[in-house]
């Protein structure tokens, strides 16, 4: 039967097919199953995390959203929740981790520290947002932001899913399914991925002479 009689007003669904019967694209079915059971790895950094821990729990249950089974390992996550303040030193972790995961995979900056430095923003040992480094999906502000705050910025995450299409989306596509974001090297007193030969290759006893 052609599409044109099915959209034809006099056309009537068979009774023993009413309920039966649903019409839909290729897109929602795949988004829907993705944005209904996405996995968070399990890690904190900071006060963020009590935060996160507390939208786990029984009050706020996260487990509506499909997003209760937070995983110990990267491998099996689909989501990172940078939740708290990032500091040079751990800025490769994450980057490694980030890399781990397999796509599809997001990030949510949780509050203010991942998002932009947040009150430690002029410290020499705190990098001024994680979106330097990895690609961020969600920004979620406060300090801390509250469960609430942190549900919404989900709800986010699930609407930005299902605006996806598997005709455009990378890792859908012939070729490298994946992209390796390079890991930082930690410097003497900074963290750039533009200067990571010099940083490699420095002398304290050179740039002392040279100073």
């Amino acid at each position: 039967m052609s599409n044109n009689e099915l959209n034809s007003p006099g056309y009537e669904i068979p009774e023993d097919l009413q309920g039966q019967v649903a019409i839909t694209t290729l897109d929602k079915i795949y988004n829907w199953g993705r944005r209904s059971s996405i996995w968070p790895m399990m890690f904190g950094l900071a006060c963020c995390a009590i935060e996160m821990i507390a939208t786990a729990a029984s009050r706020y249950d996260l487990a509506r959203f499909g997003m209760e089974v937070m995983r110990p390992s990267p491998r099996q996550s689909d989501v990172m929740i940078v939740s708290g303040t990032v500091t040079k030193k751990m800025i490769p972790t994450i980057v490694r981790l980030y890399n781990q995961m397999p796509e599809p995979k997001y990030v949510v900056a949780m509050g203010a520290c991942a998002s932009g430095g947040g009150p430690f923003k002029e410290g020499y040992n705190v990098v001024s947002g994680v979106d330097k480094f990895i690609p961020v999906d969600v920004y979620i502000p406060g300090c801390p932001p509250t469960p609430q705050a942190l549900l919404n910025g989900l709800i986010k995450l699930q609407e930005k899913i299902d605006k996806q299409s598997i005709k455009t989306v990378r890792w859908y596509q012939k070729g490298e399914d994946r992209v390796n974001v390079p890991i930082p090297v930690l410097g003497p007193d900074l963290i750039d991925l533009r200067k990571v030969d010099e940083i490699k290759n420095y002398q304290p006893e050179t740039a002392a002479e040279e100073a």
